[in-house]
């Protein structure tokens, strides 16, 4: 994984799609917050970028597997089950995600959060997440940032390129995938499919007395495929259509009592299905790049829970359906040089969204029956401008702004403006941005009904406001003028009009504030060439403005440390070590009882994988996990999955 200290992301609204071979990584010059493509070092802000490379050599199968090591990032949950994204202290609706540039985030969701945990990676290219408020260039839900996801592309100088790997292990795990692509003349293609299985782990805690040994299974397929036309230089149509199911069982709260328990018969389906068309053409001698996109996604989801021994008086039937349909149109133009300033460029645009939600809950138990439903729509419609030049041929400035409307509901104008100084004569980058963000309310929290709950359709969006300033700098040892790389950043945001519920817990209200500061600290050391090792340390201060009190889920320190050693020409060794500190939570007593603790303990877990390079399009590999078995909960009643390993190939021929 390589840490950047940058606020840029790949595949953005009407961004073009460079093609790249199939198991290589996309090049390193990226889409900026000015939606313009610039060189990594010279965009503010911080950024992660996880490579095919780092997917592969780290065993990365899933989505939420990737994010666990990313400085600022703190994950709760696993494979399958709900897992939700703390982005720099920000809550877990308040991070976008895209794939390909479309956004993912479920319309459907109650509260509009991401569930990391059903996203798998045979497909995938890159995985970029970039820190802090980002609405200026992605509009809603980037309150704590963007996570993008960037699918494979087909390669420019083949016709036929089939991958694959196939790969098994403990709990009864099998991975596998295949695809190929290839470029025959101006038509490029590619086609992907992936399937996993595992009986996996009770993810109830031991320490609890609930807790029956009940396992809780994952499987998963997708599919993935692309064509493309280029039919002229600098002008390209792009289809791509990609479909995701996965099936899971789960652990419930009993509704008699609240009390956490093992559910042998709780189960869950969770599908999407998006496409997208885009085209993209180069005008007046190529300054001006010009590109539209129609995308739709479609989520259903579906959750059974049958009358068992354990809770032999109640089920529950829940369905969710959830579609967006969005229309964008984006442009680049390149400006004219003019005394010490130069590489401008100014980018626009347009995008429109339709979101759909469909919910249908019933649940019985000894109280008699209850019920939620969601039938809401939703017009979101947003304008950006930005605009970046360097001056003095070391200063890259950008700014940028946005308004978005939300039909019945309000609108919202963030700014974002940044700066990176090169100083070559250290060895270092300086960087410095401030801007602002929001997020609509979710169709459920405006319109959602139970018996007890009614949606509040007034509500105003979330806001915040945030700044962060950092450098790195490249040290010389040992011959090598980077052995080492030491970067920090520091960061404060203040998020307004936060959506909780009001004193009778009836309806939603704007009524939370929350103040969040931090720092990113972090080391790369290089003594060798066949040896890179990587330590970020993170610290977070996230409180409620009001009473002062920590909020929960953000502990206060998580420590990575990522090395990637390679001892023989054709043997990479990876391991991964990842302290999480303290956190608030209410936790569930051992006996199974309802929460009463204000604390989760710090817990440490430890990763290994090592790839043989045995032929030169063919590869082995062991993938451990959680080798010291740990018992961490990095939510309260979900243990970390205990050991395990897997061994496989991977082929590109």
């Amino acid at each position: 994984m390589r840490r950047l200290p940058l606020n840029a992301l790949a595949g953005l609204i009407a961004g073009l799609a460079l093609p790249a071979a199939a198991q290589q990584a996309i090049p390193d010059t990226i889409v900026s917050a000015t939606r313009v493509p610039t060189p990594q070092e010279r965009v503010p802000a911080a950024t992660t970028i996880i490579t095919r490379q780092d997917i592969e050599e780290r065993g990365y199968q899933s989505l939420a597997e990737a994010l666990t090591a990313v400085p600022g990032l703190r994950l709760s949950g696993g494979l399958g089950g709900q897992t939700s994204a703390f982005l720099r202290g920000a809550g877990s609706r308040n991070t976008l995600v895209l794939l390909d540039g479309v956004p993912v985030n479920d319309p459907a969701e109650a509260n509009g959060a991401f569930n990391f945990g059903n996203e798998l990676l045979f497909d995938v290219e890159r995985v970029e997440v970039l820190r802090g408020p980002a609405s200026t260039p992605y509009g809603s839900a980037a309150i704590g940032g963007v996570v993008n996801i960037v699918t494979r592309r087909a390669p420019t100088d083949r016709a036929f390129a089939p991958y694959g790997e196939l790969a098994g292990g403990t709990q009864r795990t099998l991975r596998g995938g295949a695809g190929v692509a290839g470029t025959v003349g101006t038509v490029d293609y590619l086609l992907s499919g992936q399937s996993l299985t595992t009986r996996g782990f009770d993810i109830l805690p031991p320490r609890m007395a609930t807790r029956t040994g009940e396992r809780d299974g994952f499987s998963g397929q997708a599919a993935t495929a692309r064509l493309g036309w280029t039919p002229a230089e600098g002008t390209r149509i792009e289809g791509l259509l990609r479909w995701r199911e996965n099936r899971f069982g789960f652990d419930n709260d009993r509704l008699s009592d609240g009390i956490r328990t093992d559910d042998p018969n709780a189960g869950g389906r969770d599908r999407r299905i998006l496409g997208q068309i885009r085209g993209e053409t180069r005008l007046l001698d190529g300054a001006w790049s010009t590109g539209l996109r129609i995308a739709r996604t479609e989520d259903r989801r579906r959750y059974l829970n049958q009358p068992d021994s354990i809770t032999p008086d109640e089920s529950s039937r829940d369905f969710y359906l959830g579609t967006r349909t969005s229309l964008d149109w984006g442009n680049t133009l390149r400006l004219p040089s003019f005394g010490a300033f130069g590489d401008g460029a100014l980018g626009f645009g347009i995008a429109h969204a339709v979101e759909d939600s469909r919910q249908r809950s019933t649940s019985t138990s000894m109280f008699g029956e209850s019920f939620t439903r969601v039938d809401a729509t939703q017009h979101t419609t947003g304008g950006y401008a930005t605009l970046q030049y360097r001056a003095f041929g070391r200063l890259d400035l950008t700014a940028g702004l946005r308004h978005d409307s939300v039909t019945g509901n309000a609108e919202a104008t963030t700014w974002r403006l940044g700066a990176v100084l090169a100083l070559p004569e250290i060895a270092s980058r300086l960087r410095v941005s401030a801007g602002t963000a929001f997020q609509a309310p979710a169709l459920f929290q405006r319109f959602g009904v139970t018996p007890f709950f009614r949606g509040n359709p007034d509500l105003k969006p979330e806001r915040s406001t945030g700044w962060e300033i950092g450098a790195e700098t490249d040290l010389p040892a040992f011959g090598r003028a980077n052995a080492a790389t030491f970067g920090w950043t520091y960061f404060q945001s203040r998020v307004t009009d936060l959506i909780n519920f009001d004193s009778s817990f009836t309806t939603l209200v704007n009524v939370d504030r929350a103040d969040i500061h931090g720092a990113e600290l972090g080391l790369t050391l290089r003594p060798a060439t066949w040896a890179e090792a990587t330590v970020a340390w993170t610290i977070t201060e996230a409180t409620n403005a009001a009473t002062g009190q920590r909020l929960a889920r953000r502990p206060e320190h998580v420590v990575s440390v990522n090395a990637r050693l390679k001892p023989l020409p054709r043997l990479v060794v990876a391991p991964t070590v990842l302290f999480t500190g303290r956190a608030v939570d209410y936790i569930y007593a051992d006996d199974g009882s309802n929460p009463a603790g204000r604390s989760t303990p710090a817990g440490t877990v430890v990763n290994l994988t090592a790839t043989w390079q045995a032929f030169d399009q063919a590869a082995l590999f062991l993938e451990a996990r959680n080798l010291g078995n740990s018992r961490f909960e990095p939510q309260n009643g979900f243990v970390t999955p205990g050991r395990s390993v897997l061994v496989g190939t991977r082929f590109a021929l």
